[in-house]
């Protein structure tokens, strides 16, 4: 199928993506707020002026290679580790290789750390002392917050970009640019593929570039010739696009924006809204169990007292999914998602404890008073012996925590029976 020179041969096993990696700023395509004319990063990088910084963004948009663009510019050794395979061990080999370039020619090294948030803490402070000596240009990609998710002395000593998921715009210029460049792309071949078909691909990409030049690169090799002309047809994009995987990110960004989307529409009780990204994610390839765990935590955290038959749907919604599986199951999450959303809401008990847990560990061991410890004083009022079963005015906290009240019942569902029976009680107290 290639018609490339022979001393081209070295790319013929390279995937498509892989061979049209930009080497220069003008064949870059996208990230327009951070590499357009007269941006900052885009100054520094003509200029060769290194400086450590962190890549934040999904898959695809151009984080590896904007690290050898950068390397290259600044006429630096590239070298590059990824936080899923490697350790300390490989860390100090390249501390030790970037040492001798130095000391050699006065080379400086781009150190690209690959999903650097797989790294712990030990293994991300183990880059502090060469990025502060300036050893290495520490480059780190991630598709998480790094906020969340990075020490903050390793933030401290790196600049954070945000790379953005490419437009349809964006991906229509790498599908023709793919399809004209004879050098590295498709250009030697001859194609009848429609504009209005290259921006269905465009759309199906879901702003991955890598992603679409995979799907470009497997069109190829199924498309049928006429006379040498590849014929790209709807029917062939469709049964390439439905073998692709949509873009889910498991584990990453994306997943966490859409479980997000999941429970604030829950919370904002918009069910109609709520289902939407209860199918985005199945429809994405998530866990149906890690969203039935999620749902359940909804319950309490959104719902809690105002209606507590949200927590045993949530319960029994898990339950047959596990029993019947997918797709039969799915239906059962759907309306555990759209009960919940319509449900009166309530964070009484969300807020009650977390208010609880702050006090505990401000306020340490405190002694359990007598009257309430495994075998009871004399002091001790039993509360079934009491009028009404309840023991007015005790106190069951430590001495030193009296009168605290943590819980307070929203004027929603079911809570507003339970403020009933709490301001009963405490007039009870108060007598």
């Amino acid at each position: 199928m290639s018609l490339m020179k022979p001393d081209d041969t070295k790319n013929l096993f390279q995937p498509l993506a892989a061979r049209l990696r930009p080497t220069q700023l003008d064949e870059w395509v996208g990230q327009a707020h951070l590499l357009g004319d007269n941006k900052p990063l885009r100054k520094a990088i003509l200029q060769g002026a290194l400086h450590s910084m962190i890549f934040w963004g999904p898959p695809g948009t151009g984080k590896t290679t904007l690290a050898r663009l950068i390397a290259g510019y600044a006429k630096a050794r590239f070298e590059k580790i990824s936080a899923i395979f490697s350790g300390i061990k490989d860390i100090r080999a390249v501390v030790e290789d970037a040492r001798k370039a130095r000391e050699k020619d006065g080379q400086p090294t781009v150190l690209f750390v690959d999903e650097i948030h797989r790294f712990n803490k030990t293994q991300q402070d183990a880059f502090l002392p060469y990025v502060e000596e300036g050893l290495l240009i520490l480059i780190g990609a991630t598709t998480e917050n790094p906020s969340f998710e990075l020490n903050n002395a390793l933030l401290s000593r790196a600049r954070v970009y945000v790379l953005k998921r490419l437009t349809e715009e964006d991906i229509l210029l790498i599908i023709q640019r793919a399809l004209t460049d004879s050098e590295k792309g498709l250009g030697h071949l001859r194609f009848d593929f429609p504009l209005e078909l290259q921006k269905m691909l465009a759309k199906a990409a879901d702003g991955d570039a890598r992603q679409v030049l995979n799907m470009l690169e497997v069109m190829v090799d199924f498309a049928e010739q006429t006379d040498g002309v590849y014929q790209i047809t709807n029917n062939l994009i469709t049964e390439v696009i439905q073998q692709t995987w949509r873009r889910f990110d498991k584990g990453g960004e994306l997943f966490y924006d859409q479980i997000s989307a999941l429970h604030k529409s829950v919370r904002g009780s918009s069910p109609d809204a709520a289902l939407y990204w209860l199918c985005r994610m199945l429809d994405g390839g998530c866990d149906p169990l890690y969203i039935a765990r999620r749902v359940i935590r909804m319950a309490s955290e959104d719902i809690g007292n105002a209606d507590p038959r949200a927590l045993q749907l949530a319960i029994d919604a898990c339950n047959v999914y596990e029993r019947l599986g997918s797709p039969e199951g799915e239906l059962t999450l759907a309306q555990a998602v759209i009960y919940m959303a319509i449900a009166p809401k309530s964070n009484a008990v969300y807020v009650a404890f977390n208010e609880a847990m702050r006090e505990v560990k401000a306020t340490g061991t405190l002694d359990v008073p007598l009257h309430l410890r495994n075998k009871p004083s004399k002091d001790y009022r039993y509360a079934h012996d009491e009028p009404n079963a309840y023991a007015a005015g005790e106190n069951y906290f430590p001495d030193e925590l009296k009168s605290r009240i943590y819980y307070r019942p929203m004027q929603r569902g079911l809570e507003i029976k339970i403020a009933e029976k709490l301001a009963q009680l405490r007039e009870w107290d108060n007598r």
